[in-house]
Parts: C-alpha cells; structure tokens; sequence
C-alpha cells in the first residue's frame, strides 16, 4: 500500500504550477491598485461630505477672522473626538490584556518566571514585612532549646552495654528466644 502512494505523483507539472502562481500574483497586484483606487476615492468623497469647500474671495478681514474662530471650533470639536476614541480604544486594549490573562490563568499554561535564591537575614526579612516598626535586632539561635550532655547521659539506662559482646550469643534461634523471653518478663513487670 505504501508503494502505491509514492507511486503517485502531482496531476500538475512544475511548469504548470509556475504559470499558476504567477497568474495568481498578477491578479492580486491588479485587485491591490483597484482597491487603493477604491479607497482614495471614497475618501475624497467622504471629505467632500463632511467638509464644505471654503470660499475666502472677496471676504473682509473681520469675515476671515470669524471664519477662522469657526473652524478652529470645529478643529477643537474634531480634537476632542479624537482624544475620546483614543481613551476607549486604550481602555478596550486593556480589558482585552485582562481577560486574556485570566484565560490564560484559568488554563493553567502561564510562563512562571524563574526565581532567584536570595539570602536575607532574618532582621532583613522582618524589616521587609514589618517596616520601619522593627528595630530590636532578633537572635533566633538564643530561642532554640540548648541540650546539655550531662542530661542526655542520664537518660540512658545503666544496664545497656555494648552490642557487639552479645552478637555471638544471641546469634540463632537460642538468641531470639533469649529476647523474647526477656521481652517478656520486662513488660510484665
């Protein structure tokens, strides 16, 4: 069966495909300068709309000066729409940066940044969390219990000896039964 499908090659030559894509190109370059065309167009008529052709011959200088109050307002009006859209549209880019980290956190598929070891001493650290309110400087080691040897020595029990004298006797079943025994008598006391 794999035979088969190496067997079969392309319906279409190289040159083939080389003609095509050169005719797709030269159909793309002409739809590209019919639309720029389209566009420039619509906008010369969409100015033409929206903004009167202005006629300034034979017009006195007090004319001229109200003219130009009115179109410095529509200027100023023009300006503040402008200002207006660029505020939603910054807000409206930072909702969509909010809830795509929310989509990422629900995911569970966010890059967590590698963390630094750092060395801080413990009144480094209580500064930290508490501020300026710490200022005793605080010995942990002082609080840790101190463990003297006299007190562990007498803890131990005064019949235990050392493990290797009694490795021959209790070596066997002799031997187990030995502590079995004692075992025994020791907890029924």
């Amino acid at each position: 069966m794999p035979e088969q499908v190496r067997e079969r090659k392309s319906k279409i030559t190289a040159s083939r495909k080389l003609l095509l894509k050169s005719l797709l190109l030269a159909k793309a370059t002409e739809e590209l300068a019919q639309e720029r065309t389209e566009k420039g167009e619509e906008k010369e008529r969409f100015l033409g709309e929206r903004i009167p052709p202005i006629r300034i011959a034979g017009l006195s200088f007090a004319q001229l000066q109200e003219l130009c109050q009115e179109l410095h307002e529509k200027v100023n009006v023009v300006d503040e729409e402008r200002y207006d859209f660029e505020a939603k549209v910054i807000h409206n880019t930072r909702e969509i940066q909010d809830l795509n980290l929310k989509v990422f956190d629900l995911r569970g598929k966010f890059k967590r940044p590698t963390l630094r070891r750092v060395r801080v001493s413990a009144d480094a650290m209580l500064r930290a969390l508490l501020g300026s309110k710490h200022k005793v400087s605080m010995d942990l080691r002082a609080n840790l219990k101190s463990v003297k040897k006299e007190d562990s020595e007498k803890e131990r029990p005064a019949g235990v000896s050392d493990w290797r004298k009694n490795v021959e006797a209790m070596s066997g079943m002799e031997g187990r039964k030995k502590m079995f025994d004692a075992a025994k008598t020791g907890s029924g006391q």
